[in-house]
């Protein structure tokens, strides 16, 4: 059984056997649950089908989530690539950030989300893996197998660092679903387990050191925008190490160095809505609108 508690693991385990991560993976979790890996495929299949659910709710033009302060985003994300060709950042990625607006929109209007790891973080592995899937035809089967990775690695996160903004600042929850992210679309990419941990070191690297610090205590600004950003990361972490770029810091050793700096984080920027930019007089001032003048 393995342990989930470095990457070094399930790398070397998955490469012992010369099996990709996933399928090391599906074959532990249907021991563990003592279910066949049919049914164990199964049960990650319909997260997917949550998933593409989450995206269409979360897509449409009249979506608000519960506190008013936000929605409508993926919306206007879809119909700015669609007029302008693409946009900046090109129909793909447009598409994967207009997705995991959605997601994020979804969880902050009350809808059912996957929590990816965390609801905060939400949008991030849906919007890169519907997009492959939707957008690249990327087949299904190979999708939910990459998720396997992806929880994988989470599992590693939580059990060697964070995946809780309160512990750790949002780099435990939008860099730990981009390092799950990345990890992932590498292996759908054709990469190594050794290649899949680059992306993942990449990745959190990355998103080190960002603060959690949401505006009137919700789970909206700036953390819906940040799984948008997420999602960059999790593309080009990916992209880079598929290219055979190395990252020079082992990812345990990133991970390990995520937790130290999630612990040395003041409790303003671990989700206490006391710094940052909830504290700014904006962000007050939108607390107030929400929660009424404090006395």
């Amino acid at each position: 059984m393995l342990k989930y508690e470095s990457v070094s693991e399930l790398v070397e385990a998955a490469e012992a056997r010369r099996i990709a991560i996933s399928q090391l993976v599906l074959e532990d979790q249907a021991a563990a649950l003592e279910t066949s890996q049919l049914e164990t495929f199964e049960r990650m299949e319909i997260d997917l089908q949550v998933m593409v659910r989450s995206v269409a709710m979360g897509a449409k033009k009249d979506q608000r989530s519960m506190s008013g302060l936000t929605g409508g985003e993926s919306w206007l994300m879809a119909e700015y690539m669609q007029k302008t060709a693409g946009g900046l950042s090109g129909s793909f990625l447009g598409g994967a950030m207009a997705r995991a607006l959605a997601v994020a929109g979804c969880n902050a209007s009350m809808g059912r989300i996957v929590a990816a790891p965390t609801a905060g973080s939400c949008g991030i592995l849906p919007g890169c893996l519907v997009a492959m899937m939707e957008d690249r035809h990327v087949p299904e089967k190979d999708v939910v197998m990459a998720m396997f990775t992806a929880g994988a690695f989470g599992m590693v996160i939580a059990n060697r660092a964070s995946i809780a903004g309160a512990q750790g600042g949002c780099q435990a929850e939008c860099g730990s679903a981009a390092a799950m992210a990345a990890a992932a679309l590498t292996e759908l990419g054709g990469g190594t387990p050794a290649q899949c941990a680059d992306a993942c070191a990449i990745a959190i690297a990355s998103q080190m050191g960002l603060v959690c610090d949401p505006v009137a205590g919700l789970v909206e600004i700036p953390c819906i925008k940040r799984n948008v950003s997420g999602v960059m990361v999790a593309f080009s972490s990916a992209d880079m190490a598929l290219a055979g770029i190395r990252s020079k810091i082992p990812a345990d050793e990133c991970l390990d160095a995520m937790r130290e700096v999630g612990d040395a984080l003041p409790a303003s920027l671990k989700e206490t809505a006391g710094g940052g930019l909830a504290a700014t007089p904006t962000g007050r001032r939108l607390r107030d609108q929400v929660f009424g003048v404090e006395g």
